[in-house]
């Protein structure tokens, strides 16, 4: 069955990469450099089009992908909320696969699903927001050092500070004793870590070397979903 379990989430994964790419297209674009004065334009005011792997409008099947440009300009209006939102339908959607398909003859938890929309909402968004921006700021280039290093700090320092908020948050969630949040980190957060190690660095090796910061969320959330189901079913183990 596990060996089945896991056919089904590399299934999906695969699936997600393929939705992801035909989205984010696959030419890279040349980008161009504008200037306005001595100002600089600050990431959340990149354009769309400087997201190399982002397919211009004119070249997507029936035009512009619906709702892009929409979407585009509440990056622009409101980058937190917009963030937040994604993230919230990426963790939802994650889960509603996870139980429908993996975990299937278990009764459908609805406060599951709930609990980990909510997650997405009020932290993975939000801290992903603040995160990538620094991120960004901090190291500028995209060069393979750059992206290397910037996969070696998002996978070596955030993201045991991220599984260990995950699980945090369940466990409050849940009514858990903090002696217990700190046995389930104890026993799962390499776990964790580990499945983590296996899928992200090839993608944000992609995230970093292609994509502009104000997108980076949407482009995670879009292959992220697979992995949420992969962490919507070790959160919810006992």
């Amino acid at each position: 069955q596990k060996d089945k379990d896991k056919m089904k989430l590399f299934s999906i994964l695969v699936a997600s990469l393929g939705l992801a790419a035909s989205a984010f297209g696959v030419t890279p674009t040349t980008q161009k450099k504008i200037h306005s004065g001595s100002a600089s334009l600050s990431p959340l005011r990149t354009p769309a089009g400087s997201s190399a792997l982002f397919r211009k409008a004119e070249l997507t099947r029936g035009g512009a992908v619906p709702g892009w440009a929409a979407y585009n300009e509440a990056l622009d209006k409101s980058p937190l909320t917009a963030k937040s939102l994604t993230s919230l339908v990426g963790w939802g959607l994650g889960d509603l696969l996870a139980q429908l398909f993996i975990n299937k003859s278990a009764p459908f938890d609805v406060k599951r699903l709930i609990t980990l929309s909510v997650f997405g909402l009020i932290y993975h968004g939000p801290s992903g927001h603040y995160f990538y921006n620094w991120l960004d700021s901090k190291i500028e280039g995209t060069e393979a050092k750059d992206v290397f290093t910037k996969v070696a700090i998002d996978q070596i320092l955030w993201c045991p500070i991220f599984m260990t908020v995950f699980f945090t948050y369940l466990g409050l969630v849940n009514g858990d004793s903090f002696a217990a949040i700190g046995d389930k980190i104890k026993n799962d957060l390499f776990t964790a870590c580990q499945g983590s190690w296996k899928v992200w660095p090839f993608v944000h090796a992609v995230n970093f070397k292609f994509i502009s910061t104000k997108h980076r969320l949407v482009f995670i959330n879009s292959v992220q979903i697979a992995f949420n189901m992969f962490l919507s079913i070790i959160g919810s183990k006992k």
